[in-house]
This record gives structure tokens, sequence and C-alpha cells, in this order.
């Protein structure tokens, strides 16, 4: 009997075969064994107790008879066959979590750069041009966290010692948060948040109340001096309306991991403005991303035979 299965391919551009490697090491009495082809996966998975990779179609689970828990390489799930895992009894956990540290440390970066213009800094380097620019600083500014998720509560953790004024957005407003004051996603609380943001960062998963959450009614009442980050999905925000917005300079400046569409094509407007900064949806790249992840699965396999909750359990 094989005990935990990885599935082939990769996720988020990493090789598989670092995350197996993580998971022999947490789990020297288990064998974990690496699906390289179609036809392995079909064999690996009929007999394994733990299945683990970025997907699973409905015709693999099939062959899958003593499956109890599927942990999904993604912190998002919804492309998963939830019904038929519910009808089996088979678990089903996620990522969420395990890019929190690096997604915030990037939402610091792009925070810092725009506060010392260090993007105009880079600029002039490049042009040789030895000319003092204004900066200013992050103290005494107001930042708005829409998302109070692991990571927007690693960024506001990030802000500690910044002296910075937090306000979080979220479902739940009566659950509080780190945050100094929480508002909920109903437009009058929100809006008054954003009308008192100097830099709005989107941490948010995409659902039908956060799509296009930042229109061109939202970009009207941010202060003509703010800055979006955006590091959730790229259709939190409208586009179009954003890029009116920093053509007007409405507002001062994007950092934006994440845009709708994505990639981002060649010849799209945003590419040429000089007050947006612009990253391949990379925030979330780490080379701690397998051991993380590792440590989650590694925590439930030995869950499995007690009564104790799977972390990051998500049906």
């Amino acid at each position: 009997m094989t005990d935990i299965v990885v599935l082939r391919g990769g996720t988020h551009g990493l090789p598989m075969e670092e995350y197996a490697a993580e998971l022999r090491d947490r789990l020297p009495d288990d064998e974990v064994a690496l699906a390289r082809t179609p036809a392995e996966e079909r064999e690996y998975v009929s007999d394994a107790r733990v299945v683990t990779g970025g997907s699973i179609d409905e015709d693999l689970l099939a062959e899958a008879e003593d499956l109890e828990l599927f942990a999904c390489a993604y912190a998002g799930y919804g492309h998963l066959p939830l019904e038929e895992f519910r009808d089996r009894g088979i678990a089903v956990t996620n990522a969420a979590g395990i890019h929190a540290p690096s997604i915030a440390e990037q939402v610091l970066g792009f925070l810092l750069t725009f506060s010392r213009r260090l993007h105009e800094g880079w600029r002039r380097k490049q042009n040789r041009e030895w000319r003092h620019f204004q900066a200013f600083e992050l103290q005494g500014s107001t930042v708005t966290v829409v998302g109070l998720g692991a990571i927007g509560h690693a960024v506001v953790e990030r802000l500690e010692g910044f002296g910075v004024d937090t306000i979080g957005v979220r479902y739940t407003p009566e659950k509080g948060g780190p945050t100094d004051e929480v508002v909920g996603f109903d437009d009058e609380a929100v809006h008054d948040a954003f009308a008192r943001t100097d830099y709005l960062v989107l941490a948010t998963p995409l659902t039908d109340t956060t799509r296009g959450l930042v229109d061109s009614e939202a970009l009207a009442t941010l202060p003509p001096e703010s800055v979006l980050v955006n590091v959730a999905r790229g259709g939190v925000v409208d586009t179009d309306a954003l890029v009116g917005a920093l053509r007007r300079e409405s507002i001062r400046g994007a950092a934006l991991d994440v845009t709708d569409p994505e990639p981002l094509p060649e010849d799209h407007a945003l590419w040429n403005l000089e007050n947006v900064l612009i990253t391949p949806h990379n925030a979330g790249h780490t080379p701690k991303h397998w051991g993380r992840l590792a440590d989650i699965v590694a925590g439930n396999v030995s869950r499995l035979d007690t009564d104790e909750a799977l972390e990051n359990r998500v049906d």
C-alpha cells in the first residue's frame, strides 16, 4: 500500500520532486510516491491513503478506493470535485497560509518603494541622473487592508513599528482583527475607509462580493496621494478604471502583483505608466513553499488516526 501520492505536474512553476522529498523528510515511516506519468498516477492512487497535488479529476479520483485525504497544493479549491469528496467522506485540505510571509514582505516592499519613491531613484540611476527628488515617510499614514486572512494578518503584523494607522475590511467585522479598526463590505463603510486611506492593500479572495470592488467610484473616493497595492486577484480591480485614474493622477500610483487580464498583454497600457510597478504574480514564490506545505500535510497525516481536527480543512 502506498501511503502518500504526490501527483505529477509543476505547481507555481516549482518541481514536485522537491515537494516529495520534503514529505519524505517529515514522514520517514511512510511511503511517499511521486507519480510522473498518468499511468503511475492511476497505479499509485489505487491504494493510497493520502493524495496531494494541485488538482485531481473525477476519473482519477474514482481509482482512489482507499483515499482518506486529498491535500490540495493550492490555497484555492473551487476547481476540485468537492461534491464527490463529500459523498465518499474524503477530507480535503488546502495550502492556505503558506504564501503569507513572502506576499506580506512584498507588500511591505511596495509600500516602502512608493513612500520613499525608490522606483524614481532606480529610474534616475538608469539615466545617470544625480538629482534630488521628493520622498515621503510611511510613518503617519493610513493603510487599509482588504481581507484579513493569513495574508492580511501577516501584512498588518509587519506594519507594526512603522507608526501607521490600519483599517481592516472583512466579511464579518464583528470578529475584529489585528487592525486598529475593522469594517464590513457594505458600500458606505468601505468608501468611508477608502476616503481615509493612503495605501490600499488588496489581499482578499475573488468572490461575487469582491469582484470589481475597486471600480471607478472607489478610485474616485481614494485621496489623490493614495497608492493601490494588489496581491489578491486581478478581478478585484476594474482595470480600465484603474488605468484612467493613473493617467489622470487621481491616485498617486499602483503596485500590482496580479492583473486582469493575466498574463498582462505586451501592448497593455499599464506597462507604459511610470507610476505603476508590476510583478508577474510572483509575490507568493519562495524557496520555502514546499517545506511549509509539507509541514501542514505531514501534521495532517498524523491527525488522521486521532480525533484532532485537520489543519486547513475546507470541506
